[in-house]
């Protein structure tokens, strides 16, 4: 079957039965690994198939669009949309698990999957918490999570009796800043109540946190409950895109790091995640962690792990899936940073690629990870790594190729 063809629909039959072989496969052909289908054909799909591939899991995607980042490197792909739910039905015929790039397939579908035989990892129960703020709010509130004060609101007089100023919050389908409003009058308020009306969601408000720095908690857990978790690292965010990762958090107290580690696999465990669960956290002025948001997909702040941990988010994704043992999520450097590159000017559109000579010349241990997407402004379109014993060099190093490769330099730039 040649990628993007459509396959028999869904009959009933348990996804986890053996796909039938291929007429001219030997009779005696061995028998493979279950395959895991991914919806979402984005970087984090993208960056799954490289452990896969060396695990020998196959993968089957459902992407959005023709040539998107994932589909340029699973063969084994089709084009349709994942809030189709004959699409998902037909995609998981004879996949063992599906699992996601995104949080945004909806609960029904994963009800219905379930329902049809599929192990859908992270579920619906667990999902949602990653779907909805307010979902997640109450939530981590019931569990006695620190968590910023809250409060749904429906109108300017409301945010204003919250307290102004404060953050208002779409309650679905925001990232990267989106969906998120610093607003300091009533005024102010309007162009987010205008969204939700016009996208039936909710409005969130919290307070402002008066934090020191970003960090995040990542962990892995599998269906039976094993666990393991990231060292905490510090993420630099501008105008709500990541930017920037040190892992370890420079100057973390110990007892910070173990409260944030303990906290993630707490709210891993009581959630029922299964995969990688990134729990955002603040660092207050006074020395206190409040969780800032959940994911349950590898996260960018995880990505330093694929060059700087014994074994990558990436991986762990995989093998909890799957329910297999995990790997160790030690570092296997003192420091590691990971910078995004973000589409710069126009004119270096599509030459990506030329900033290898000079990025790899300059830099032998560095490694990069470009995504196959067309550079505009502000886009995530891949991201580098530097690892060693001196943190400042390290920093220095990442920064200088994301910035050569984003065309944010001259030739002459050493």
């Amino acid at each position: 079957m040649s990628p993007g063809q459509s396959r028999t629909p869904y009959d009933g039959t348990p996804v986890d039965a053996p796909v039938d072989a291929p007429v001219d496969a030997p009779v005696d052909a061995p028998v493979v690994a279950p395959q895991v289908a991914v919806v979402g054909g984005g970087q984090l799909a993208r960056m799954l198939a490289e452990p896969a591939a060396a695990m020998g899991v196959p993968l089957r995607l459902l992407a959005e669009a023709p040539g998107a980042s994932a589909a340029q490197v699973i063969p084994d792909h089709v084009v349709g949309d994942y809030t189709d739910l004959a699409t998902l039905l037909d995609l998981v015929v004879g996949c063992r698990v599906i699992t996601f790039d995104h949080e945004h397939v909806p609960s029904d579908h994963l009800h219905a999957l379930e329902e049809a035989g599929v192990a859908v990892r992270p579920g619906p129960g667990a999902l949602v918490h990653a779907q909805d703020k307010v979902v997640m709010r109450d939530a981590l509130a019931g569990l006695g999570a620190p968590v910023p004060r809250f409060r749904v609101v429906t109108d300017p007089e409301e945010v204003a009796d919250f307290g102004l100023p404060c953050v208002l919050k779409t309650s679905r389908g925001g990232y990267d800043g989106k969906g998120v409003w610093f607003v300091g009058t009533p005024d102010e308020c309007a162009p987010a109540f205008e969204v939700a009306a016009a996208r039936g969601v909710s409005i969130l408000a919290e307070e402002r946190v008066d934090f020191r720095r970003e960090l995040s908690a990542l962990v892995a857990r599998s269906p039976s409950g094993q666990a393991a978790a990231y060292p905490v690292v510090e993420s630099v965010q501008r105008d709500g895109i990541c930017h920037e990762v040190v892992a370890p958090a420079p100057g973390l107290p110990a007892h910070l790091a173990t409260q944030a580690q303990e906290l993630a696999l707490r709210i891993a465990r009581e959630l029922d995640v299964t995969g990688i669960l990134a729990v955002e956290l603040f660092e207050t002025v006074d020395g206190r962690i409040l969780v800032n948001e959940l994911a349950m997909r590898p996260h960018n702040t995880g990505h330093w792990t694929q060059d700087g941990a014994v074994t990558s988010q990436f991986e762990n994704h995989l093998r909890a899936v799957l329910d297999l043992p995990l790997g160790s999520p030690v570092a296997r450097s003192p420091w590691t940073v990971m910078v995004n590159i973000l589409g710069g000017p126009a004119e270096v559109g599509g030459r990506l690629y030329d900033g290898y000579p000079h990025a790899l010349a300059r830099d032998p241990l560095l490694r990069v990870h470009l995504y196959g997407k067309e550079p505009r402004p502000g886009r995530k379109v891949g991201h580098v790594n530097a690892y060693g014993d001196d943190l400042q060099e390290c920093r220095a190093r990442a920064r200088h190729a994301a910035a050569w490769f984003a065309g944010e330099l001259g030739d002459e730039s050493e």
